[in-house]
């Protein structure tokens, strides 16, 4: 009995002298533990919006991936198609060329043949003429000739 009536004296001696303070720190120590959780509720709701918009934006680089992907599939097919039309351009150009020179050469072939073969006519003429006519004639058919190239 006497501990317990010295144990309350002695409670009620500290509880006269510090019981304000006491009060006071563990109030104060309540409402800081309660600001500092609202602090954390505060963090934690920032951190929630800043996680949506960071997948927000996740979201929307995923969708601008895509779009940057599809223009760029665009322009390849564009490019594609522009070197493909330039290259039949060119092969079309080349052919052209190929079938103009290929008619100038049988142009200037047959050219050549004609002038040859009227060499060849000319020398069987002239053959056949020296061979069939008289100097006389041959002189007379001369002159009847160039009377007419002379008049014309």
């Amino acid at each position: 009995m006497w501990r317990v009536l010295n144990l309350v004296l002695f409670v009620g001696i500290i509880y006269k002298l510090a019981g304000k303070r006491i009060k006071e720190f563990f109030s104060g120590r309540k409402d800081s533990i309660r600001n500092e959780l609202q602090e954390l509720e505060n963090r934690k709701a920032n951190a929630a919006k800043e996680l949506q918009r960071v997948e927000d934006s996740i979201a929307g680089l995923e969708q601008e991936r895509q779009a940057i992907l599809d223009e760029a599939q665009k322009q390849g097919e564009a490019a594609r198609q522009a070197i493909l039309a330039k290259a039949n351009e060119d092969a079309e150009k080349i052919q052209e060329q190929a079938r103009l020179k290929a008619e100038q050469e049988a142009q200037f072939m047959l050219d050549n043949l004609r002038a040859e073969m009227a060499d060849k006519i000319i020398e069987s003429a002239e053959k056949m003429l020296s061979d069939k006519l008289t100097k006389k004639e041959q002189e007379k058919l001369v002159d009847k000739y160039l009377t007419k190239v002379v008049l014309n």
